[in-house]
């Protein structure tokens, strides 16, 4: 597997939120995604973005370009070193929420996406590494 492309963005504000979703769909457009592959990167990656902020205490999130002829892909890392998921199972819980929300964000993120890791541990901070294909 080939990385032809690599940019790191912070995610500290909700305004970061924005750029992630933007360049994420610029960069699906430019490696031939169609609208709804394009769609569901971006849902996916406004969610762990979210998350990253408001669960993580913020960090940063590693935009890839792949390629893997005949394929393209775009991987998304997420991390922070916020205080971690203390039950990661639960967490993966359709419905599931710590904070208020739908409980969507982790569980609706891994199935917009071919491929799903997440590494945690409480007080180790949290990494969701997401893939989608073209």
């Amino acid at each position: 597997m080939t990385v032809s492309r690599t940019e790191t963005y912070p995610l500290v504000t909700e305004a970061d939120i924005v750029v992630v979703r933007r360049e994420a769909k610029i960069w699906a457009a430019q490696l031939g995604f169609g609208l709804v592959d394009q769609t569901k990167l971006v849902t996916a990656c406004s969610e762990l973005a979210r998350n990253t902020i408001v669960y993580g205490g913020g960090g940063t999130m590693i935009m890839e370009a792949l390629d893997v002829p005949p394929r393209k892909g775009l991987r998304l890392i997420f991390e922070d070193h916020g205080p971690g998921i203390a039950d990661l199972d639960l967490a993966l819980t359709d419905g599931y929420t710590s904070g208020g929300g739908m409980g969507l964000g982790l569980t609706g993120a891994r199935r917009l996406c071919n491929e799903f890791d997440i590494v945690t541990a409480p007080g180790a901070g949290t990494k969701v590494t997401v893939a989608r294909w073209k």
